[in-house]
């Protein structure tokens, strides 16, 4: 090789290595890319964090929306379409408190002075469904011509009062009073000793008579205020006795004056009823007299024809 070729190829050789130093360093860039300055990656990984955290609290508020019983996702098919329904969380079911339905009754009387002596309400319907009871069991005759004296839930209590007992019948008890206005008028004048039924008055259908005031006894309500014929000018005092009768609309107030002492009466749905402690003998019935709303008195039993005004 001349000195001309060397020199061209010395030339050439150096060209090559230039070439490949180049060629290495712009590989090595590429392979090592330059270092990104701090800043970038602090921001990129608050960016990071951000997003991981917005996504968890989306989950968050899904499973707090889920409505009780909805569907939920479950590992199945290769689709993971496999739906499950999810069970309706246990809860104890809020009902409202119905009250009992209260047994039935009789209606109460129009005022508390009709339960005398100490009886309550409760003892008085006891002492009513006991007689009915009696009544009941101790009717004699075929059933068809029986009268049927109903429910005691159908009456009203008038009256109730302790009883005394005379020659006649012995042993002290009580008196319930109770009337009902359909299918007929009916009132029960009923005796009850030792809590059992010991006689029974009953009284089915209207009293009036011609020629009836606005005001009228009851015509089997004296077994309410005396004692017995056999007694005779010697009762047992001091005596608890009473008086029932009806009133007509236009009646507003009435007395009744027995043994020299006056009782207002209650007006009770077309009925009066009086009572009293009696402490004298007596021989005259009480006097009743009616008022309308002006206080005019519209009936009096001294003028009364139909008014037993004496004892027997």
């Amino acid at each position: 090789m001349n000195e001309e070729q060397k020199q061209q190829g010395t030339g050439t050789g150096g060209d090559f290595e230039e070439q490949l130093r180049e060629l290495l360093a712009g590989d090595a860039n590429t392979i090592r890319p330059a270092p990104v300055p701090y800043p970038v990656i602090r921001h990129r990984g608050t960016v990071e964090r951000r997003r991981r955290v917005a996504a968890t609290g989306a989950a968050l508020v899904t499973l707090v929306a889920m409505p009780v019983g909805a569907y939920a996702l479950a590992g199945g098919d290769a689709d993971g379409n496999t739906v499950a329904s999810t069970p309706p969380v246990s809860a104890t079911p809020r009902t409202s408190a119905t009250p009992s339905a209260s047994p039935a009754r009789p209606a109460r009387p129009a005022t508390e002075d009709q339960l005398l002596d100490g009886i309550t309400f409760g003892q008085a319907v006891d002492g009513l469904k006991e007689c009915l009871a009696y009544e009941q069991s101790h009717t004699l005759g075929p059933a068809d011509f029986r009268t049927d004296m109903g429910a005691a839930e159908e009456y009203r209590i008038i009256l109730a009062m302790n009883s005394t007992g005379d020659s006649n019948v012995s042993g002290d008890g009580m008196y319930v009073v109770a009337v009902k206005e359909q299918p007929k008028q009916t009132r029960l004048i009923c005796n009850v000793k030792d809590g059992k039924a010991n006689g029974l008055n009953a009284g089915v259908g209207s009293d009036d008579v011609p020629g009836a005031g606005p005001v009228m006894a009851d015509i089997n309500g004296g077994k309410l205020y005396q004692q017995s014929i056999l007694d005779r000018g010697n009762w047992k005092l001091p005596f608890r006795w009473g008086v029932i009768g009806t009133v007509e609309p236009s009646v507003a107030r009435v007395t009744v004056s027995y043994g020299g002492a006056t009782s207002q009466a209650a007006l009770d749905h077309g009925w009066f009823v009086a009572s009293g402690v009696l402490n004298q003998q007596v021989t005259v019935a009480p006097r009743i007299k009616g008022y309308d709303a002006d206080s005019k008195l519209v009936y009096d039993s001294d003028k009364d024809k139909n008014y037993e005004k004496r004892l027997p």
